[in-house]
């Protein structure tokens, strides 16, 4: 079966969002890995800040599933996914990794290009995934994090209750 990983993002409401997110995801898939919830700086537009974490789970359900049932997550927390790509959001689920799955159909990439781009992506995975390797390339998560460049990417750790 393979693991599934996520990225949740959220800057409006952000630790009820959060908190509803992992209850619905729980509902929907089952047990969950979760890291620890970090904040960090808008990318792409002026915005409050966010809270982002990463998630996995173990799914039988087909990568087009998986991403519906992340839809629905969203447009249950009110997510409007014609406003603009870079703006505020009540909730963002973005499939990340299926197992070791490489694919670029009907508006699904992956593994997704943020987890190379942006800290917030990629330091959660490698905390809960870090000796995973990216498909692409085999190198592991850890060890990308190790190298990325944080300097322009500043991101704190979050105490909140997420259970």
């Amino acid at each position: 079966m393979p693991r599934a990983y996520l990225s949740v993002g959220s800057n409006i409401e952000r630790e009820y969002h959060v908190r509803s997110a992992l209850k619905a995801l729980r509902e929907r898939f089952g047990e969950l890995i979760v890291s620890r919830v970090f904040e960090s700086e808008a990318v792409g537009f002026a915005g409050d800040d966010f809270f982002n974490l990463v998630v996995g789970f173990d799914s039988d359900a087909s990568v087009f599933d998986v991403v519906a049932g992340l839809r629905d997550i969203e447009l249950a927390h009110s997510r409007d996914r014609r406003a603009p790509r870079f703006s505020s959001r009540t909730l963002d689920l973005d499939l990340l990794l299926y197992g070791d799955l490489v694919m670029d159909e009907q508006g699904i990439r992956l593994p997704r290009d943020e987890i190379s781009r942006y800290a917030f992506v990629l330091g959660p995975l490698a905390e809960i995934a870090g000796d995973m390797r990216n498909p692409l390339d085999g190198r592991r998560f850890a060890d990308m994090w190790r190298e990325f460049d944080q300097a322009g990417q500043a991101m704190r750790p979050v105490e909140i209750d997420i259970t």
